[in-house]
């Protein structure tokens, strides 16, 4: 029998499905909780935790998997392309929540963050607060957010897989 030698393809595409799943369900309970258009720090903070852990248990599977050896390539490799497989579920589930689930949820995100701008900031007027929501709505289509999404999962998964890939690369000795 044929040893069959891990890819970084194979292992960003099985990680990029466990964390847009993990995702995904994460979301699901925000929403039947009703959370979902708050955008609230501490819900932020575990999507962020939750992208960390995966990509680092998805470089952490393929090195052990290719003997122990990994390089700083084939951990951004693994990082990214998790973090790419990742925003594309996440990006369709935001698409399918925006246009059937919840329709209204670009006018309930606005209307709660401009109650909650004008409860933290009583010095600013109803009418610049309404101005500003009103060009940002211009730019919050499905589509728009679902592009920055992928964007911010891009990035941050750039810059966790090069951390975790500086800390654990080994090369293979010649």
């Amino acid at each position: 029998m044929e040893n069959q030698k891990i890819t970084t393809a194979k292992t960003a595409l099985n990680f990029g499905f466990i964390l847009g799943g993990v995702s995904l369900v994460y979301s699901l309970m925000l929403f039947f909780l009703d959370m979902h258009y708050q955008g609230e720090t501490a819900t932020y903070l575990i999507g962020y935790a939750l992208l960390i852990g995966l990509i680092l248990w998805a470089i952490m599977h393929f090195k052990k998997n290719n003997d122990g050896y990994i390089s700083l390539s084939e951990a951004l490799k693994t990082g990214v392309g998790t973090a790419l497989i990742s925003a594309i579920i996440v990006c369709i589930y935001t698409i399918v929540m925006i246009q059937y689930l919840d329709p209204e949820f670009l006018d309930k995100s606005i209307e709660y963050q401009k109650q909650k701008m004008l409860q933290e900031n009583p010095e600013i007027s109803v009418e610049s607060v309404n101005k500003m929501f009103d060009m940002q709505k211009e730019f919050s289509g499905p589509f728009i957010i679902s592009g920055f999404i992928i964007i911010l999962n891009l990035f941050f998964g750039f810059i966790i897989s090069l951390i975790v890939g500086l800390i654990v690369k080994k090369s293979k000795p010649e």
